[in-house]
């Protein structure tokens, strides 16, 4: 079982993917393995990369594990939901709401974009956009809290949300100051762990690459966990090996060499 997150591992800060990369997950898909792409991603905006990918079968995770589906060419929209986990974060974002008043927040509608408190920067957020006073957001359960502040550094957003101090949610800081807020204990290897299972594969025939901090617990989940050159120093020590940067195609040389190894099934 093969896990993989998007951004930063298949495709680059401008969303390029190289045919290397693409020749190289289809050879390990095609070669036995399950490949279970795992991303902080919307399912919105995760559905078109599996595409380019040419995956149409298997399971991906999305929204940092609060999502997981079945792709099947066979619905309507190519998948079906098998995990959907849901919490209330009213209260958490509430006290963000307080020390960030001027912050943009959205939470994930499923499958069709984000209920927005204001716009976020171009290209941030994928599918339909509606923008909502802040006390709707939190109406009903949600699967996926974003919290975004362009005037901060991800440094300065960093030191913010320890001083906050956030309980009873998983939440990972992202390259900008951008924050996830997912279920407590719901992270992209929480979920993998589940298909995992579903799939009845060994742990010891787990790999995991990506270049995230919401990666650092599938790269330690997988029996082996590699973190992409271009990752930051914390996400490589939580790794096994690091690899070359996006730039330099360090996902396909991962699995150039996995599948050079004749990797035996589970």
């Amino acid at each position: 079982m093969v896990a993989l997150d998007i951004d930063g591992t298949v495709v680059d800060l401008d969303e390029k993917m190289s045919d290397r990369v693409r020749e190289a997950v289809q050879g390990v898909a095609a070669g036995g393995a399950h490949v279970v792409v795992a991303t902080g991603r919307s399912l919105h905006g995760t559905v078109p990369v599996l595409q380019r990918l040419g995956l149409h079968h298997g399971f991906a995770v999305c929204s940092n594990g609060a999502v997981t589906v079945e792709l099947d060419p066979a619905e309507p929209a190519g998948y079906r939901v098998v995990s959907l986990h849901t919490f209330d974060p009213s209260a958490v974002a509430g006290e963000l709401y307080e020390h960030l008043p001027t912050g943009l927040f959205a939470v994930e509608v499923l499958g069709r974009g984000f209920k927005v408190t204001a716009p976020f920067p171009d290209g941030e957020l994928t599918g339909e956009l509606e923008v909502v006073p802040f006390e709707e957001l939190f109406a009903e359960p949600v699967m996926r809290v974003v919290v975004r502040s362009p005037e901060h550094s991800s440094a300065e957003f960093s030191r913010l949300v320890e001083r906050v101090g956030l309980h009873g949610v998983a939440y990972s800081v992202g390259w900008t100051a951008w924050l996830d807020l997912a279920p407590d204990g719901v992270t992209k290897a929480s979920a993998l762990e589940e298909v995992r299972v579903r799939l009845d594969v060994a742990r010891r025939a787990t790999l995991a690459v990506g270049d995230g901090r919401n990666d650092v617990e599938m790269l330690r989940w997988a029996a082996r966990g590699v973190a992409m050159g271009n990752a930051p120093a914390e996400v490589r020590e939580a790794a096994d090996a690091v690899t070359a940067h996006v730039d330099e195609d360090g996902l396909a040389l991962v699995l150039e060499d996995l599948l050079a190894s004749g990797f035996p099934a589970a």
